[in-house]
């Protein structure tokens, strides 16, 4: 399959000079001691994208993930490598890049349509269709100065989408815009990956990336130090997250083909993680609503000053269920001594949809994992949920409904319920 984007050895170096002066004497005396150090935000960064393919691009601030899409989409000059693409690129990566502010959301749309590469007469025949989409109604006809972030995000996501490209890259922006617009964009997006637009998509939203994206890449420190499923990328990016002194990351590939992360700094070990049906008896698959019991074991390393417990279940596409912990339920145990055996029980209603999930287990030292991260096991459990005993129903959650239909008087047609 021939690869939409690829990227080879890209590198990216900045110059940073003490003063003025410095910079000066380096271009009048060229052939002197250099007055400037060097800082690298991106090195050997490497990755073939396939049409067709939607990639997720994830990493803390100042990582290199806006230098990066830069680099692709020709605003910025790599210091080393080589960007090669096939086919038509649209591309928002930062918000309202190119409207002019005394220019009218109409002007803009046409200005920014042909930087694009459209027509005059294109970029009419979609007009309707990218007021629509914006929905910002007159004001498509006002100065673009006069216009709210979320007014600006609008407009510059439905130009870059007024046709669909063969390459879409789309970095934070989005999530500037409200709610509404936010679900209306990724259902866009989505339609676009499935028509065989290929996606580079940058965001901190776990359910987005993992609800859109094939594949993810982690950037830290401008290095690309780990390519994989979504689901994996994120687990291990949620890990380091909590990097306080002594945590480790370790990932290891389990017999379903799914890559388990368990992190932290092992002063509690997890022993036993399994769930318990009605009955009290251990099983991997339940009832929809059926009371269960979780129950993790653990033992002790260090003398600990609290101890939280938690669980989250998982769908099958890693996104979250349900979580909590034991700080959410004011059960936080204090002055914890090494070598103690704890056993955790968490019963709960089972108001889940039919499905495959996973449990993610957490030994924590407050309510997040941000300063304590104890041990967190992800994919510690998986089962299965069926509906034999229910009513059919659609989603993730059983919300047990009563219904009631009422006629008017003289209605012969039908009954009340």
């Amino acid at each position: 399959m021939t690869n939409s984007i690829s990227i080879k050895n890209i590198g990216k170096c900045y110059k940073i000079y003490p003063s003025r002066n410095d910079r000066l004497k380096e271009w009048i005396l060229p052939f002197c001691h250099k007055q400037h150090t060097d800082k690298w935000v991106l090195q050997d960064i490497n990755l073939e994208v396939a049409k067709g393919e939607a990639v997720g691009i994830i990493g803390m601030n100042g990582a290199g993930k806006s230098t990066l899409l830069k680099i692709i989409t020709g605003t910025t000059i790599p210091t080393t490598g080589s960007v090669k693409f096939h086919g038509s690129v649209a591309a928002l990566l930062e918000l309202g890049l190119g409207f002019h502010p005394d220019f009218t959301g109409r002007q803009n749309i046409y200005m920014s349509g042909q930087l694009l590469g459209y027509t005059n007469d294109e970029i009419t025949n979609c007009m309707q269709q990218v007021e629509n989409f914006a929905e910002i109604g007159d004001a498509i006809d006002a100065p673009v100065r006069t216009y709210s972030s979320g007014m600006q995000v609008r407009l510059a996501f439905s130009v870059a989408t007024m046709k669909r490209p063969d390459i879409l890259i789309v970095d934070e922006a989005l999530s500037v815009g409200d709610i509404y617009f936010q679900h209306k964009s990724f259902n866009r997006i989505k339609e676009f990956r499935d028509q065989g637009t290929t996606l580079l998509l940058v965001s901190h939203d776990k359910s987005a990336i993992q609800a859109v994206c094939n594949r993810a890449i982690l950037l830290d420190h401008g290095k690309m130090i780990k390519i994989g499923s979504p689901e994996e990328i994120m687990d291990y990016y949620n890990a380091m997250m909590g990097g306080n002194k002594g945590v480790t990351i370790e990932q290891k590939k389990l017999s379903n083909g799914k890559v388990q992360t368990v992190s932290g700094t092992h002063e509690v070990k997890t022993k036993n993680v399994f769930l318990l049906n009605s009955k009290g008896e251990k099983a991997e698959i339940f009832f929809v609503g059926e009371i269960v019991k979780l129950v993790i074991e653990a033992e002790t390393v260090s003398d600990l000053d609290a101890l939280v417990c938690g669980f989250m279940i998982k769908d099958k596409f890693g996104q979250p269920i349900f979580g909590t912990n034991t700080a959410m339920q004011h059960k936080i145990l204090q002055n914890v001594y090494m070598n103690q055996n704890i056993r955790y029980c968490f019963e709960f209603p089972l108001n889940i949809g039919e499905g495959n999930y996973s449990i993610s287990t957490s030994f924590i030292g407050n309510k997040t994992h941000m300063e304590n991260n104890y041990e967190w096991v992800e994919l510690a459990l998986a089962f299965q949920v069926i509906n034999f005993k229910n009513l059919p129903f659609s989603g993730y959650s059983w919300l047990p409904t009563n219904i009631q239909i009422n006629f008017n008087k003289g209605n012969k047609n039908g009954k009340n319920y």
